[in-house]
Formats: C-alpha cells, sequence, structure tokens
C-alpha cells in the first residue's frame, strides 16, 4: 500500500480519546504516542478541558498538520476528568475505543495487541497491562500484576472477581455499540475517582473480558508535579472523602446489577488496598485530618459485613476492626505497621481470656489466627538502628561471616569521608504473643538489601541472634553492611547509573531453633544517618538511609560523580560538608 494513501476503513478501528487540563508540557508526547499507533488508529480525539496554558493552541497546531487529530475545546472547565471523556467518546467514530490521559503514553504497538485480541475472543471488552513509571527515576512497577500473567477469556466478570481491583479505564480498548447499549457514561463534572464508578458500570453489563499479558498503557507518576495527579494528591482529606464517595457508587452499582459476588469483591479490594495505602500515611497527617479521616472511615466501614473481612487478609481486617470499635484516632503507627508490605504488628501483645486482642481496652478486636498462622506469614516486627561505620574500625566477630560482625567497642564515628562506605545495622526481633518462642526462639538472621521495583537481591549478611532479657522477649544480632563490595551483585555495581538513584528496601529471614523461618522487612528505629557520599571500589557513591511509608527502612543508592558531587554541593550548602 502506497504510504501516502490512507488505510482501509475496515483497518482503522480505534478512536483514541486523549483529554488534557493546563499540560502543554506532556500533551503533545501523549498525542503523538497515540497517532504512533498506526493504521489501527482512526482518529485522535483530544479534549482540551478549558485550558488556560496554551494546551488548546498547541493542540490546534498539531491538528493542522495531522488529519488524523480532531480538537474539541470546553469553554468551562469540568473540574474532573469524567465529562471530557464523555465528550470525546460522544464524538468518537471508530469501533472500539481507548482512553488516555495527557501526561502518560501508549507504548508502541498497544492499539494492535488490543485490537487482535478483541476480534481473536469476541470481546467488547480487552484488558492489557499497565506499566506504572515513577519519573524522573523511571522507577518502574507492574500494575495489578497478578491479573496479567497470560492471555486468558473471562465469559463473565463474576468468573474472575479479581477484575474489579483493576479498576483503571486506561489500560483497555471498548467496544464502542456496547458501550452505548447499555447508557455506560463516566461520571460528569468535579467527580474524582471518576474511573472506578466507570469500571463498576462496564461489569455490571457483564461483558465477556479478554485479558493479554502485553503492556498496553504506561502510566507516568510525578511526585514532584505542582499540580499532583489525583492518585497522588493525598494531602487533603478531601482526597480521602472523594475515594470513598467513588467506592460507594461503585459497590452499589454491582449490587443493584445483582452482581452481588462482584460488589463483595470490591469490598474486600477497598480493605485490601486503598485502606492500606492511606494507612501507611495517617502518621503523616496533622490532628484535624486524622479525625475527620478517622470518622469518614468508621462510617464507611458500617456498610461492611463480617464475611468481608474474613475474606480481606488479616492485617486489613484488624486494622477495619480497630477504626470500627474505637471512637477516635489511636494506635496509628501501629496502624501504619500492618498496612506495610509485608506487614508488622509493633507491641504491647495483650491476651484476654487467652486469645490474642489488640489491646487491653479493645478486648473484642480479636486478632484471629494469630495463634494458628503458619510462622513465616506472621507479621513479627524487626527494628533496625543504622550507625555510619569508618573502614577499618569493624572486623569479624559474634556476627558470623563475611565480616559481617562488630567486634566489642567498635563504635564509629558516625562520619563518611570519601572512603569504603559501611553501614552498621543493630537488629532487635520482638516476640509476638509468644509465637516465636514456641518455635525455639530465633537463633540466626540473613540480612538482604532487595531492589524495591525488580526484587534482585543487592546483598545479604547473616549475623546470630541473642536473646535480650533486659526487656520484653526479644532478640538482637549486628551486622556490618559494606556496599560496595567488590565480587558481589550489590547496589552500588548493580544501580544508580549516570547518578540515577535506586531504592533497595532492607529485608531479614529469621531462622528459628525448630527449623522454622519467617521473612519480613526492618522497621526504621532511631535517627538516621544523613546522607553521605563515599568513595569505593566502584566509584563516588551516593547513600542516603530513610523511613519510607509506613516506617520500613530503606536506602536511596546512586553511583556518579554528577549524583556524589550535588548531594556533596548541598551539604556543603548547609555547613555539614560531607557529614552525616
Amino acid at each position: 500500500m502506497d504510504a501516502d494513501m490512507p488505510p482501509p476503513e475496515d483497518a482503522t478501528q480505534i478512536s483514541v480519546v486523549v483529554i488534557g487540563y493546563n499540560d502543554a508540557a506532556h500533551i503533545r508526547t501523549a498525542v503523538r504516542s497515540a497517532l504512533g499507533q498506526g493504521p489501527a488508529v482512526r482518529e485522535v480525539i483530544a479534549v482540551d478541558d478549558a485550558s488556560t496554558d496554551g494546551t488548546g493552541a498547541l493542540l490546534d497546531r498539531m491538528a493542522a498538520r495531522e488529519p488524523r487529530l480532531r480538537v474539541r475545546h470546553r469553554t468551562v472547565n469540568s473540574g474532573g476528568c469524567g465529562s471530557p471523556r464523555n465528550d470525546g467518546l460522544r464524538q468518537a467514530t471508530a469501533p472500539y475505543v481507548m482512553f488516555l490521559d495527557s501526561d502518560d503514553v501508549l507504548p508502541p504497538g498497544a492499539a494492535d495487541a488490543l485490537l487482535a485480541a478483541a476480534l481473536r475472543h469476541a470481546a467488547p471488552v480487552v484488558a492489557g497491562a499497565c506499566l506504572r513509571r515513577e519519573l524522573p527515576l523511571r522507577r518502574d512497577t507492574r500494575w495489578q500484576r497478578a491479573l496479567y500473567l497470560g492471555e486468558a477469556v473471562h465469559d463473565a466478570p463474576e468468573l474472575q472477581p479479581r477484575l474489579v481491583r483493576d479498576t483503571l479505564c486506561v489500560n483497555k480498548l471498548y467496544d464502542r455499540a456496547f458501550l452505548a447499549a447499555h447508557g455506560i457514561t463516566f461520571p460528569e463534572g468535579p467527580f474524582r475517582y471518576e474511573d472506578f464508578v466507570f469500571t463498576a458500570r462496564v461489569l455490571a453489563a457483564r461483558p465477556r473480558i479478554a485479558v493479554i499479558p502485553d503492556t498496553v498503557y504506561i502510566w507516568h507518576v510525578r511526585r514532584t508535579a505542582a499540580r499532583p495527579s489525583i492518585s497522588l494528591d493525598r494531602n487533603r482529606v478531601d482526597g480521602w472523602r472523594a475515594r470513598l464517595t467513588a467506592h460507594r457508587l461503585a459497590v452499589d452499582t454491582l449490587q443493584l446489577a445483582g452482581q452481588r459476588r462482584l460488589a463483595h469483591a470490591a469490598r474486600v479490594k477497598f480493605l485490601d488496598h486503598d485502606l492500606r495505602i492511606y494507612l501507611r500515611e495517617l502518621g503523616r497527617r496533622d490532628e484535624d485530618h486524622r479525625l475527620a479521616w478517622w470518622d469518614l472511615t468508621r462510617e464507611h466501614l458500617e456498610s461492611f459485613g463480617e464475611e468481608d473481612l474474613l475474606a480481606a487478609r488479616a492485617p486489613a481486617r484488624w486494622s477495619a476492626r480497630v477504626i470500627a470499635a474505637a471512637g477516635h484516632p489511636r494506635d496509628v503507627e501501629r496502624l501504619a505497621g500492618l498496612a506495610v508490605h509485608p506487614a508488622r504488628l509493633l507491641p504491647p501483645y495483650a491476651r484476654v481470656n487467652g486469645r490474642p486482642v489488640w489491646a487491653i481496652d479493645l478486648p473484642a478486636v480479636l486478632l484471629d489466627q494469630v495463634d494458628e498462622t503458619p510462622l513465616h506469614r506472621l507479621p513479627v516486627t524487626v527494628d533496625g538502628t543504622l550507625r555510619a561505620h569508618e573502614r577499618g574500625t569493624g572486623g569479624r566477630g559474634r556476627g558470623g561471616g563475611n565480616g559481617s560482625g562488630i567486634r566489642n567497642g567498635d563504635r564509629g564515628t558516625g562520619t563518611m569521608g570519601l572512603t569504603r562506605p559501611r553501614l552498621r545495622l543493630v537488629l532487635r526481633v520482638h516476640e509476638l504473643y509468644g509465637r516465636l518462642m514456641a518455635a525455639g526462639g530465633p537463633v540466626t538472621v540473613d540480612v538482604e538489601l532487595r531492589h524495591r521495583d525488580d526484587g534482585r537481591l543487592g546483598l545479604a549478611r547473616n549475623a546470630v541472634l541473642t536473646r535480650d532479657d533486659t526487656a520484653a522477649p526479644s532478640w538482637t544480632a549486628e551486622v556490618l553492611l559494606g556496599l560496595d563490595t567488590p565480587g558481589t551483585a550489590g547496589p552500588a555495581s548493580a544501580g544508580g547509573h549516570g547518578g540515577t538513584p535506586e531504592i533497595w528496601d532492607v529485608r531479614v529471614r529469621i531462622h528459628c531453633a525448630d527449623g522454622g523461618s519467617l521473612y519480613t522487612g526492618v522497621r526504621a528505629a532511631g535517627p538516621l544517618p544523613r546522607r553521605g557520599v563515599a568513595a569505593g571500589r566502584n566509584g563516588l557513591l551516593l547513600v542516603h538511609p530513610f523511613e519510607a511509608a509506613g516506617g520500613s527502612l530503606a536506602l536511596r543508592v546512586a553511583r556518579g560523580p554528577r549524583s556524589a558531587l550535588r548531594i556533596a554541593g548541598r551539604a556543603l550548602r548547609r555547613g555539614l560538608a560531607e557529614r552525616w
């Protein structure tokens, strides 16, 4: 076919609706990614939601050069994403429709992969994998990864209730006639989390759904943006209120359609996902925010039944029971610990009539399954205290092999100059309702640095655990972490290329005397060393220990002179030079 000739009409089967508001910096890239999908895309409909930054004029200039691009200008801003998407949907002429946000992109081949699956399986809805990319670091994670491990066809959504967990509308292809026949649109006006409701309306209509493992959408997450996206704007309690409203309407939509199994799955998803991500950050909010959040959540949980709680993961239902039973915010740090993954339950550990409960004054909040749960699934708490450590001040000692131990009297100075970077990690393993003692007690610990995005092992050490009888039952160990160890796949050698930092989570595997073990994260305890610059065998290295969401201990590591010198310059301006 001649390059100047349009593709045959039956090959151009997709309309891509791109919406944007005051996003002239990114919308050009989004539109080009849609046009670049090739002949499968008949048209790209860009809806400018009354922008004031030149977005509309930019789109008009692009449309003057690209016949497949059509632009619609709204005269009044809608305050949400639903109305502009509905505008684009009404103007679409192709049999199928996709949605794209102005700050995201479609990867090459996305439209072809979705369309081929729709035709192959006669499915009015096709969903593909979404890649969640944090910028500018380009850290990638798979959204709802378990749903997209392979190709599958579900004749009805209730046959795979987990589908309710993917509330995105942008990683899917929809048969436009199917949407029209069932009157499926987005909520209009300033309605946040509109995709929750749209997805529920689609599922309520019982379509045949095909799922493919191909990456069909790249979701850009810009945490440092001047105007954060709806999903990242969690600082105000209004965002939580909007999320609850959308979730309630989604559940009601499924209930009214007779989709009780899906409605139940949506409530379980709320406990396992929505509640968890907000609980992790609740400790960072002020008292007024916590009070309002607590009241809203308690009211929302009144519609949940015991069957919903029992179907959720144990940490999620324990948290929900605490919130429902307490009239005011309490134990926020303990709740945040349950919200991280792996979950951890901080002391104290109370029993009433022999049963494990949340607290003596909340005896009705039973921590069911604590006594029956296998050891490897227990939410044991491991505290970690980090200290900077100079080269030459430590050696092989009671911690075991690989130079991981610390000699008695070895204190370090808390300063990292241009030396081989080392950190001293002091661990404390807390008992949990007597379960560790029942297993003979912890005897050794393996310490790992795990890459947050791809899970690869960066560094491993081991140490002997010693019973500490000075406090409540606990066990301690000390480990020396040489972050630039030659011959290992350590963070310094594997990541941080070009000065781009990577995040490594501190994880531990606890081995008990009876052969049982458990794997969990480490909680940051005590003040952390400041970021430091060091010269290792792999070049300049920046190491920044920090407390991640929910109190988890992690290291941000970057290699290269640009990153190191930039951080050193900041330190000098603060009068800290290279001190931690």
